[in-house]
């Protein structure tokens, strides 16, 4: 039985997030939804990582086991023609060896937080960034956010629900960049960032009084943590997945 690996974008805004849940439509739902429909069977879709409710997706990796056959292209086409009108596109399906797994295989994950910093209402992007009208110090920013590179205790950052069994992870990168009115958050590690709100991390100068690093903060304190509902402008960039044998460099 085949294995296919799924390169997909997707607008999180109409969805409850990647995970099938009771309580609204899900990304995993309507991709799972199309392969029923060309297979006929339901067939279970595995993402490298959870995205919540708004947050988009540049290059999610998932992957799914199919008894047919596809010649190239066919299967992607055909997800794609059944997944309208979601907001969903998927940019490639190939056959991998089945040993390779979307969660397991990935290396590094890559995010990107899109905050616009301007006093004018959003026309283009309404859903897809924050709007912060009052002036960022991108400078600031980037240097209070160097001090979370690396190996420490993100407990404060932490979501509530996290089911890690350590607070402590290594962020390998947090740059804040500003491009005109936009402030671009760029953050990677090999854990996934639902875990640890690192966008937020980076923002929280802007929000949070002396002294920083915060000190860690209890669960019911993190509840209410200022940026926790601001989801529009997290995006996944892309996963770092290794090569295997056989396959063609990009």
């Amino acid at each position: 039985m085949p294995r296919y690996k799924l390169i997909i974008e997707y607008d999180g805004a109409p969805f409850c997030g990647w995970q099938i849940q009771d309580n609204g439509a899900s990304v995993q739902g309507a991709l799972e939804d199309a392969v029923k429909a060309i297979c006929g069977e339901h067939v279970r879709v595995h993402g490298a990582g959870r995205t919540d409710a708004g947050v988009h997706a540049l290059a999610q990796v998932a992957h799914c086991d199919i008894a047919k056959h596809f010649v190239p292209g066919r299967f992607r086409d055909g997800l794609n023609a059944h997944l309208r009108p979601h907001p969903i596109g998927v940019l490639s399906a190939e056959i991998v060896p089945d040993t390779f797994e979307a969660r397991f295989s990935a290396k590094r994950r890559h995010y990107l937080y899109r905050i616009s910093n301007r006093r004018a209402n959003l026309a283009l992007d309404i859903g897809h960034v924050w709007r912060l009208p009052r002036p960022l110090d991108a400078g600031a920013m980037h240097a209070a956010a160097q001090k979370l590179v690396g190996k420490h205790d993100f407990t404060t950052f932490r979501d509530t629900e996290c089911q890690a069994k350590s607070p402590e992870k290594n962020l390998d990168q947090l740059d804040v960049i500003r491009d005109g009115d936009a402030v671009n958050i760029a953050t990677s590690a090999r854990w996934s960032a639902r875990w640890s709100g690192s966008a937020r991390a980076a923002g929280a100068p802007t929000i949070l009084p002396p002294p920083w690093p915060p000190k860690t903060a209890p669960p019911a304190a993190r509840s209410h943590r200022p940026m926790g509902s601001i989801w529009c402008g997290w995006i996944i960039r892309n996963l770092a997945i290794p090569l295997w044998p056989g396959q063609a460099r990009p």
